[in-house]
């Protein structure tokens, strides 16, 4: 039989335990960057936990990221076909881009993604869901936004497709079909497994038009903020 066990044993089975992320920052004893790149830092912190007890973890620093799940009045979605040269794979993704602009609004940068790589605005924004991509190595954060009322849009002025997305794929594809997609293990972008799952439960759940606004809040960037404000203290 299963029974509680003492923290020396594993975790503490909380019977009453909330079901929320909650901030919670544990001591730096040590920082260094092992490695600077473009886009993320390659970091070792020694950690110190409540009971004393020290360890060191390695791990990458990110800007954070927007994605959007746009769904057309028939159902279907618009879905790049992009290569993502780490994985060896040409992935089904939602239109995303990292938010590597200073100040730039989490909403505003959304759109523009959009108008980028699949050529269309919105006139309704909602936020689908807010994930971690991988927490246990990488401070990756990604709000999903859900986009209806869609519209033909020209490229922002001064846009340029290269690299990878010079030989993206547009298309669209029906939501069932995404779904059948990820429960067969055909779809495994976390942004788009994440934002098609998110919406068939909303939909199944009659949450589409209580789903939070464009603009709310999002926890995990403020978090993100402090630990990088904590993060160049010790770098000094």
């Amino acid at each position: 039989m299963v029974g509680f066990r003492s923290r020396s044993d594993g975790p503490v089975t909380r019977p009453d335990i909330d079901p929320y992320d909650r901030p919670e920052s544990w001591r730096i004893v040590d920082h260094r960057v092992l490695a600077r790149g473009r886009v993320s830092d390659f970091v070792e912190d020694v950690v110190e936990a409540p009971d004393g007890v020290r360890f060191t973890r390695q791990w990458v620093t990110h800007p954070g990221a927007v994605a959007v799940i746009a769904l057309r009045d028939d159902h279907r979605v618009a879905v790049i076909h992009q290569y993502r040269h780490p994985v060896g794979m040409r992935l089904i993704e939602p239109p995303a881009g990292l938010l590597d602009m200073d100040g730039e609004d989490w909403l505003v940068a959304a759109q523009r993604e959009l108008a980028e790589e699949a050529l269309l605005r919105a006139d309704d924004w909602r936020v689908l869901v807010d994930i971690f991509t991988t927490p246990g190595g990488v401070a990756e954060t990604i709000r999903i936004y859900l986009a209806r009322g869609l519209h033909r849009a020209e490229p922002p002025d001064g846009f340029e497709a290269e690299h990878e997305e010079a030989h993206m794929d547009l298309g669209w594809v029906a939501l069932g079909d995404l779904v059948d997609a990820v429960f067969t293990g055909h779809v495994q972008s976390p942004s788009m497994v994440s934002g098609v799952l998110a919406l068939q439960a909303a939909e199944a759940t009659g949450r589409l038009d209580t789903l939070r606004p464009a603009d709310a809040p999002w926890p995990a960037r403020d978090v993100w903020q402090r630990r990088n404000r904590e993060l160049a203290g010790l770098d000094g």
